[in-house]
Order: C-alpha cells, then sequence, then structure tokens
C-alpha cells in the first residue's frame, strides 16, 4: 500500500510516517519546502504551494489512501491575519488535493483527516461523544467546522472518509507538555483559572495508533483522538509536577491575566472538554496510556 500524508513532518505526521514504515506501508508526503524533499523507497517527497494552487500531482501516482494532517499552528497569538491562515491552511490544502484529484481521474479509496475536540462547547459538566451534535461558538469550532466540511467533500470523489477529533496531544519534545512543564522545572507551576476544566489529552504513540488502527480497519465518519481517562487542569498540573518531583507554590493564574498577556488564544487554556473515546474502543482499539501519570512519567522521566 502507498499513502499519501500532508503534514508528514509535524509533531504527529512523523510518529504516523514512523508506523507507516513499521508497517511496511509506503509514504507520499507533501511539502512546501524543497528542502524537505526526498527520495527514498518507503519515502518519496513531493513539492506543493497551496497558497498558489501548486502541486506535484505525481504525489497520487500509486496511492490508495490519504492521510490529511496539514495545517497551521493554533499555539500563535490569533491575529485576525492569523486566524485566516488558521482556516485556509486546512480548507484550502484539502480543496487542491481534491481538483487535482478530479484533473488527473486519479481513485483515492479512503481519505483519514485530522479534526480537533475544538467543536465541542466548553462545559464542567457535559460527557462528549461523536454523535454530539452542538458546535461550540468559538473561533475553534468555526475552524474545525470548516475542516470537517471540507474534508466530507472527499466523498463526492467516491472516497471513504475518516476524521479523527485529536484532543491535547502529549508528547516529549514538542507540543503542549514542554511547554506547560517549563515552569513547574523552576517551581513556578500552577493551575489556571479555577483549574476545574477538564483536559482530554492523550500520548502521541496512542495517536498515531488510533490513525493506523482506523486505516487497517477502514473504519468511517468521527472519532475521537483521546484517552479514556481525561483530568482535570489541576490533577493534570498536580500530577505533571508530581511526576517531575517539584512543588506547587504558587496561587491559580487568573483568567484575565493569561487574556492580557495570549489575546483571544487564551481560551485554549481555559476551555473544558471532556471527551469520550468509548467509540474507537469499541472498535477495538487498545490503549497503551490509558491513564494520564504512565503517560507522564513515559514523556518527563
Amino acid at each position: 500500500m502507498t499513502v499519501l500524508i500532508t503534514g508528514a513532518t509535524g509533531l504527529i505526521g512523523q510518529e504516523i510516517v514512523k508506523l507507516c514504515h513499521a508497517e511496511e506501508v509506503n509514504v507520499h508526503y507533501l511539502t512546501t519546502s524543497k528542502s524537505k524533499l526526498n527520495t527514498g523507497d518507503n519515502y518519496k517527497g513531493f513539492y506543493w504551494d497551496p497558497n498558489n494552487n501548486e502541486i506535484d500531482h505525481r504525489c497520487f501516482e500509486g496511492v490508495s489512501v490519504i492521510i490529511n494532517m496539514v495545517g497551521a499552528s493554533i499555539s500563535k497569538r490569533w491575529t485576525e491575519d492569523y486566524k485566516k491562515i488558521i482556516i485556509k491552511s486546512r480548507t484550502k490544502t484539502a480543496k487542491l488535493l481534491q481538483d487535482t484529484i478530479k484533473k488527473h481521474n486519479f481513485k483515492i479509496d479512503y481519505v483519514l483527516s485530522a479534526s480537533a475536540i475544538g467543536i465541542y462547547p466548553s462545559s464542567l459538566v457535559n460527557y462528549y461523544d461523536e454523535d454530539n451534535t452542538e458546535i461550540s461558538e468559538t473561533f475553534l469550532g468555526d475552524v474545525v467546522t470548516a475542516w470537517e466540511n471540507v474534508v466530507d467533500e472527499f466523498k463526492l470523489l467516491g472516497c471513504k472518509v475518516a476524521k479523527i477529533r485529536i484532543g491535547l496531544v502529549l508528547a516529549k519534545n514538542d507540543g503542549a507538555l514542554p511547554k506547560i512543564v517549563k515552569p513547574m522545572r523552576y517551581g513556578f507551576g500552577a493551575a489556571f483559572g479555577s483549574g476545574k476544566q477538564w483536559q482530554s489529552w492523550i500520548h502521541i504513540e496512542d495517536l498515531a495508533r488510533i490513525f493506523m488502527h482506523t486505516l487497517q480497519y477502514q473504519l468511517e465518519g468521527i472519532y475521537n483522538g483521546v484517552a479514556p481517562n481525561p483530568v482535570t487542569n489541576n490533577d493534570f498540573t498536580k500530577m505533571a509536577a508530581d511526576v517531575l518531583s517539584r512543588p506547587l507554590i504558587l496561587p491559580n493564574i487568573p483568567k484575565f491575566a493569561m487574556q492580557l498577556i495570549l489575546g483571544e488564544m487564551h481560551i485554549l487554556l481555559f476551555e473544558s472538554q471532556r471527551v469520550s473515546s468509548q467509540k474507537i474502543e469499541n472498535k477495538g482499539f487498545h490503549f497503551k496510556y490509558a491513564n494520564l501519570r504512565p503517560a507522564l512519567e513515559d514523556l518527563l522521566v
């Protein structure tokens, strides 16, 4: 099998590539950087520039599956211009893939796309599964709605489609975790706001395995990419400090302070989404890191 991966050089994409190679799946990947083009037997790079609708259509040759991971980081200050980049990097890229498939009559059987739990409204009491129809009225809700809608358009090309709504991804050297624990290492750790907000986290290894499981069984529809046991921000903070053997002496950081520092994107720290993993487990997936402490011990110790 040969898969085409967008966002293959990103945090999650790199993990998926490793698992593809372990399963002897050939990988074609798209990159906007000509210096990142590789031409190995099982890892072949192709250039694209979605802003100018440029793509090397040879990337689709022999490909039956697209794994769509591309998207600008949401962890940069949300200016009005950058908000447009966040949305366009997800929608314009998918449109370019679709237009190229149509133009050259490629046959793609299956599209597996990243999405995000930011589509669920913030709530301290709700427990969200994939059947939930309420949509967050925040910018993140707008992003994920636009993203999922454009991904669904692959169905018009005869593709089966699956979307993984990803939670807080925990990884050793990149993503949110190093930023979260950095002040803790110096004794300055603290929870945010009330600390009661739910954080639906997942170890990066399990997330990449969910993508491979979904691909292996050609599952369709929406699946939450979160571990089975979400925690509150208070519990997350205490557990991370405990694993690092660091004290927590500061009071919780008030919301207005982070709003001053981060602007609108401060909601990333205060949104509360308690999200279920039951649907993917019902499809035979088993988590290696179902609980937070073993995940943190693996990544921090």
